[in-house]
C-alpha cells in the first residue's frame, strides 16, 4: 500500500502542470516527463531504498501499469530522474560557459543559473546530489552500469565546463593560478549544497530566489578572483 507522503499531493500539479500540445491528449515524451517529476518528488522526500513505484503512481496519479509502460522498474525510474538533472544542469550553464563573455562573467552567470535551477527543480538537484553509486552500488547489472556509466560522462562533462572557464579565467590574468581541476570541487560543492539546504518559503518571489543566486554566484567568484 503506497505510504502517505506530501510529495503525492505535491505531485498532482505535475499532471496538471505539464504541458499539453494541442487540446489533445499528452505525448508520450509529456507522460513520461510528468512521471519522473512525481518520481524525483518521490525520491527526494522518501529516498530510494525506501521508494516504491507504488508511491510513485500514487503521487503521479495513476496505476502501476501506467509506470511500467513508460519505466521498467525503480532503478529506470532513478536512472531517468538522475539523467534529467545532469540534462537541466547542462542546458542551463552551457550557454554561458559558450558565451563571448569574459571568463569572470561566464562564471558568474554559470553559477547563477546553476544555482536558480537548483531551487526551482528542487527534487531533481536533490535527488542528483545524493549520488547514483550511494544508493546503487553493488546492485547493478551490465545494463545498469551501462546508464551509471553514461550519467556520469555526463555530470562530469558539465564539470569540464566550469574547469575550461575557470582556466581560461587563470590564462587571462583574471583569477589565480590555481588547479581548475582541484578548485572545481569545492565551487560545484558550494553550488550543489544548496540543494540540501534551500526550503521554498511561503510567498517566496522569483527576485528572492534571483538575489540568493547571485549571493553565491558572487561567493564563488570572489574565491577565483586575483
Amino acid at each position: 500500500m503506497p505510504k502517505s507522503l506530501s510529495a503525492a499531493s505535491q505531485a498532482k500539479k505535475v499532471t496538471a502542470n505539464a504541458p499539453a500540445p494541442g487540446i489533445g491528449k499528452l505525448t508520450s515524451l509529456d507522460k513520461s516527463n510528468a512521471i519522473l517529476d512525481a518520481a524525483a518528488l518521490v525520491f527526494m522526500e522518501l529516498g530510494f531504498a525506501t521508494a516504491s513505484v507504488d508511491d510513485i503512481s500514487a503521487a503521479y496519479g495513476a496505476t502501476k501499469g501506467i509506470i511500467y509502460y513508460h519505466f521498467k522498474n525503480k532503478s529506470t525510474l532513478f536512472f531517468a530522474v538522475q539523467r534529467r538533472a545532469m540534462e537541466m544542469t547542462r542546458a542551463a550553464i552551457e550557454p554561458h560557459a559558450l558565451s563571448d563573455d569574459a571568463p569572470s562573467r561566464k562564471l558568474y552567470k554559470m553559477a547563477h543559473a546553476h544555482t536558480l535551477l537548483i531551487m526551482q527543480q528542487l527534487s531533481y538537484l536533490r535527488v542528483a546530489a545524493q549520488g547514483l553509486e550511494l544508493h546503487l552500488s553493488g546492485r547493478t547489472n551490465t545494463k545498469e552500469r551501462s546508464e551509471l556509466k553514461a550519467i556520469t560522462d555526463l555530470r562530469d562533462s558539465n564539470e569540464m565546463m566550469y574547469v575550461q572557464v575557470i582556466d581560461e579565467g587563470i590564462q587571462n590574468g583574471e583569477f589565480q593560478n590555481v588547479d581548475p581541476k582541484l578548485w572545481v570541487k569545492p565551487l560545484l560543492g558550494a553550488l550543489n549544497w544548496t540543494s540540501r539546504w534551500y526550503r521554498p518559503r511561503p510567498h517566496e518571489s522569483d527576485t528572492d530566489q534571483d538575489r540568493i543566486a547571485h549571493e553565491l554566484a558572487s561567493f564563488a567568484l570572489q574565491a577565483f578572483r586575483q
